[in-house]
């Protein structure tokens, strides 16, 4: 278990006082946690077993299975990684791919292990790749490879900013796959186990190590997950058959830029006798049928132990989460019956030493705080340097734009940029002496503005329709026309969050906006679906 274990000494700590305009928390989701009830010591027994390598159903717990279970019961995904199945399945034509059921569901389903989604409904034969990328941060080169890759897809070849941090770019032909993994490698980047049922983009503070009042730095967090879920980009079977997603995030502000209430598991940094660590958080997430907001585990894991805490929650939901219904397969539905108290002895057991301390009372982050805004020019803690932060509006891009970011990164910065949750980016580690210069760029002025109007600052919105076949309505669009029409009637004071997603599946998470708007179905006066 060594291997799973990183020394981190103790960060310095923030003294800086709250905001004097400080509001309270408030909770996401309202209603008492569910009771548990007594647990049959038969319902313990894990539902998977190792075999060849891989984690595969047990054959007696089989019945009632939902179809993705089967899929991966019929074939393992990750063969097509960590066996080259890639490599062959990119040689036939989606004609041939067509043919037989099995090929059929590589490249509908299995390829999501590789973070590859195929259109089918709108954009039959191309793909969306999600990449891998730990607290957002990127690089310029990355970037650039990135526009390379959407260069040769002319119009159907474009990039978004995701609400996890994260690249995916659009367009991607098959048989162009095996090259692409390839030289995203050689850049120092991933897209493996980021789609279906894996541990999706660990989630960080956009800020992390550049913020003066930052509690922690995230990146040493979020980039040890991130290695230890891939293997170092090698493919990590152990955790490739989770029941559904999951997420995790790693929280270094008093502002929360992380949302860790709505992520599987959240750290959330804490000290214990002079020792740095992480309370937990578990269980949050938002599905068609249910929105939960996480929970406390009533446990406090040092900094040398996120990755094995990580490990035994995910080995818990792994081998005890139920596989039927889609809908009641993600990590709270486990929590609710085993109930906090035995959930929690089933993460023990999983511990390298079967030991796991209760929750801190030395919580840092600060319970009043004025959540700061990360647009435009920002001091960082590094004397004489600024970070700045762009408006991307519903976190769209184009290779031009991404060229460009990559261009000024490189010009006023030190090559990278961060990515956030609300689609946004940042550049940071800009001489001041550089900012004026900076802010006069045209792709500032005309396209990514570092001052957006008060309601741009907090639009957000999924692909919609335009590329996912899931999507009732386009998004992306619809939502700046609106925002720019209530801007043209309607003065607010502050900024208001508006999140747009185009079906209950709510990847525009619009449980945390101030607005949702949701796209949905309804009947005329016959009863006929509109």
């Amino acid at each position: 278990m060594a291997s799973l274990t990183a020394r981190f000494l103790t960060p310095p700590l923030s003294h800086t006082a709250p905001s004097s305009s400080a509001r309270p928390r408030t909770r996401l989701f309202a209603g008492p946690p569910k009771v548990a009830q007594p647990v049959d010591a038969g319902r313990l027994e894990p539902r998977v077993e190792e075999r060849d390598g891989y984690y595969v159903l047990k054959e007696k717990f089989r019945q009632g299975i939902n179809p993705s279970e089967k899929v991966k019961i019929e074939r393992e995904p990750m063969k097509l990684f960590m066996e080259n199945g890639i490599e062959e399945l990119a040689k036939l034509s989606m004609e041939e791919i067509d043919k037989e059921k099995s090929s059929k569901d590589d490249i509908d389903v299995r390829l999501k292990w590789l973070g590859l989604f195929h259109r089918r409904k709108h954009h039959y034969g191309r793909f969306m790749m999600r990449l891998k990328l730990p607290n957002g941060v990127t690089t310029s080169a990355q970037t650039r490879y990135l526009a390379s890759v959407i260069k040769k897809y002319g119009k159907d070849g474009c990039a978004d900013v995701t609400t996890r941090q994260n690249w995916q770019i659009r367009g991607v032909e098959l048989r162009d796959v095996p090259e692409i993994l390839k030289g995203l490698a050689e850049v120092g980047l991933t897209c493996l186990q980021s789609g279906m049922d894996n541990v999706r983009n660990p989630v960080g503070n956009p800020l992390a190590g550049i913020d003066p009042d930052e509690i922690v730095d995230t990146r040493p967090y979020t980039n040890l997950l991130s290695q230890f879920i891939t293997s170092n980009f090698r493919g990590n079977p152990d955790l490739t058959n989770l029941p559904r997603k999951w997420n995790v995030c790693v929280v270094g502000s008093h502002d929360l830029y992380e949302h860790p209430h709505i992520n599987d598991l959240a750290y959330m940094p804490a000290m214990r006798d002079g020792r740095f660590g992480f309370n937990l958080l578990v269980g949050g997430f938002f599905s068609p049928k249910r929105c939960a907001e996480a929970v406390p585990l009533d446990a406090w894991v040092s900094a040398d132990d996120v990755v094995p805490l990580c490990k035994a929650v995910l080995e818990t939901y792994r081998d005890l989460g139920f596989r039927g219904n889609r809908q009641k397969t993600r990590m709270m539905w486990l929590i609710d019956e085993l109930g906090i108290e035995g959930f929690r002895s089933e993460v023990v057991k999983r511990m390298p030493h079967q030991w796991l301390e209760r929750e801190s009372s030395e919580d840092l982050i600060k319970k009043q705080w004025e959540r700061r805004d990360y647009f435009g020019v920002h001091p960082q803690k590094q004397e004489g340097f600024s970070y700045v932060g762009l408006h991307i509006p519903v976190g769209r891009v184009q290779e031009d734009d991404m060229d460009e970011l990559a261009h000024l990164a490189d010009i006023y910065g030190s090559g990278e940029l961060r990515l956030t949750v609300e689609q946004n980016i940042i550049i940071p580690n800009i001489e001041n002496s550089k900012i004026e210069a900076l802010l006069k760029e045209p792709l500032l002025r005309d396209r990514f503005s570092p001052e957006p109007p008060l309601l741009m600052k907090g639009l957000v919105a999924c692909t919609g329709n335009q590329f996912c076949g899931q999507a009732i309505i386009e998004t992306k669009a619809r939502a700046l026309k609106v925002t720019e029409e209530v801007e043209r009637l309607v003065s607010v004071t502050r900024p208001v969050r508006m999140h747009w997603t185009g079906c209950p599946n709510t990847c525009g998470q619009v449980q945390v906006a101030d607005i949702g708007f949701m796209g949905c179905m309804t009947r005329d006066e016959n009863g006929k679906s509109l």
